[in-house]
C-alpha cells in the first residue's frame, strides 16, 4: 500500500512538473520562456545583425557608384593629352577625381613663378597624396561596426547561454530532480543565445572580408587616377620647359 502511494505520489509530481515546462520548444517559444538577462541578449543580437545587414546594403550601393565613377574618371584621365583637357572633362565633378584635378591646377598656379620642377611634382604630389588618404578613410567608414560584431557577437551568445544554463542548474537544484524533461528545456533555451551568436557574428565576418576586398580595389583606382595626375602635370611641365627654347631657337634662326 505504501508502494501504490508512493508511485502515486511521484506520478503527481512528475505530472506536475511537466505542466510547468514549456510547451512549445519552437525559437520563439523557448524566446518567450526564456531569462530577462537572457532575453536582452538575444535582442541585442538581433539588433546586431540587423545593423549588419544594414550597412552591408549602404556600403554595397556606394562602393558600386563609387567604382563606376572611378573607372569613368580613369578612362577620361587616360585620354587627356595636358592637365586643361582633364580639366574640362573633371573640373567640374564632385569627389575626390575633381578634387584631384583642381589641387594640381591650384598648386600649378600658386608655383607659377618657380623654376624647380622637382619641387612643383613633390608638392602636388603631397596635395594628392592628402585627398586620396581622405578618400580612403571616408570609404571604409561603417565596416568597422562589422569587424566589431564579428569579433564579440559569439561571446555575447556565450555569456547569454552560460548564465541561461546557470540559472536551468538552478532549477535542477530547487526541483530535486536531475530529469532530462526537466534539464532540456532550460538548455535549450540558453543555447539559442549561442546561436543568435552566430547568426550575427558570421555574416558580419564574410561581408567585412568582402569590403576590405573592395575598398582595397577602389584604393588601387585611386592611385591610379593620382598616377595619371602626375603624368600630366610632368608633360605640362616638360611643354613650359621646351617653349622657351623654342621660341630662342626661332628668334636665332631669323
Amino acid at each position: 500500500m505504501s508502494l501504490l502511494m508512493s508511485g502515486i505520489v511521484s506520478a503527481q509530481e512528475i505530472a506536475t512538473t511537466s505542466a510547468e515546462l514549456p510547451r512549445d520548444l519552437s525559437p520563439w517559444g523557448m524566446f518567450q520562456s526564456a531569462d530577462l538577462v537572457v532575453k536582452s541578449v538575444m535582442v541585442g543580437l538581433l539588433f546586431a545583425s540587423i545593423v549588419t545587414w544594414t550597412v552591408w546594403l549602404a556600403k554595397t550601393i556606394e562602393l558600386l557608384f563609387a567604382k563606376r565613377a572611378a573607372r569613368k574618371a580613369l578612362q577620361a584621365l587616360s585620354s587627356a593629352r595636358s592637365l586643361d583637357d582633364a580639366a574640362r572633362q573633371l573640373g567640374r565633378t564632385k569627389g575626390p577625381f575633381g578634387d584631384f584635378v583642381r589641387a594640381a591646377i591650384l598648386e600649378l598656379q600658386m608655383s607659377a613663378d618657380g623654376m624647380d620642377r622637382d619641387g612643383i611634382q613633390s608638392r602636388i604630389a603631397s596635395r594628392l597624396e592628402r585627398i586620396e588618404v581622405a578618400r580612403g578613410r571616408g570609404i571604409i567608414r561603417g565596416t568597422g561596426v562589422l569587424a566589431t560584431i564579428g569579433a564579440t557577437a559569439p561571446f555575447v551568445g556565450l555569456f547569454g547561454t552560460v548564465w541561461g544554463i546557470m540559472n536551468s542548474f538552478i532549477g535542477i537544484s530547487k526541483a530535486q530532480t536531475t530529469n532530462l524533461a526537466v534539464v532540456a528545456p532550460g538548455i535549450a533555451e540558453a543555447l539559442l543565445a549561442t546561436a543568435f551568436g552566430l547568426v550575427a557574428a558570421i555574416p558580419a565576418v564574410v561581408i567585412y572580408n568582402v569590403f576590405s576586398r573592395q575598398i582595397a580595389a577602389y584604393r588601387g583606382l585611386l592611385g591610379d587616377a593620382s598616377a595619371e595626375i602626375e603624368r600630366l602635370v610632368s608633360r605640362d611641365l616638360d611643354r613650359r620647359a621646351a617653349a622657351p627654347i623654342k621660341r630662342g631657337a626661332l628668334a636665332a634662326a631669323e
